[in-house]
C-alpha cells in the first residue's frame, strides 16, 4: 500500500487547510485510515480515525469540534478538514492505513496500522 499525504502548509492561527491522503495498491473501500501527528520534540500522536465506510469516526480531544476527518472511497482519499487552527496544531501530519481485519473500527492506536505515508507539514503562525 503506498500513501501519499498533500495539503500541509504555512496559515494563521485561526485559518484553515484541508489535507488529503491518496491511497494505492489495496482496496481502499475495505480499510479504516487514520491522522496522526508529531510535533517537532514531541511523540507522535493520534488525531482522527475513520472507519471503511466513514460511519464512525473518533478524535482525539484537542481537536474534537475543529477538525473532520472524511473520505471519499471513489477517489482513494481521505482527508482532514482542519478550521480554528491553532498554534499548537502545528505538526507533520501523517495518514495510516489498517489492516483489513480492523476495517470496521476508528482507531487510535498506531500500532494497529500497518502502512503510514510520508507526512505533511503543518505550520500554524501565532
Amino acid at each position: 500500500v503506498q500513501l501519499q499525504a498533500s495539503g500541509g502548509g504555512l496559515v494563521q492561527a485561526g485559518g484553515s487547510l484541508r489535507l488529503s491522503c491518496v491511497a494505492s495498491g489495496r482496496t481502499f473501500s475495505s480499510t479504516a485510515m487514520g491522522w496522526f501527528r508529531q510535533a517537532p520534540g514531541k511523540e507522535r500522536e493520534f488525531v482522527a480515525a475513520i472507519n471503511w465506510s466513514g460511519s464512525s469516526t473518533y478524535y482525539t480531544d484537542s481537536v474534537k469540534g475543529r477538525l473532520t476527518i472524511s473520505r471519499d472511497n471513489a477517489e482513494n482519499t481521505v482527508y482532514l478538514q482542519m478550521n480554528s487552527l491553532k498554534p499548537e496544531d502545528t505538526a507533520v501530519y501523517y495518514c495510516a492505513a489498517a489492516p483489513l481485519k480492523y476495517s470496521n473500527y476508528a482507531d487510535s492506536d498506531p500500532y494497529e496500522y500497518d502502512y503510514w505515508g510520508q507526512g505533511t507539514l503543518v505550520t500554524v503562525s501565532s
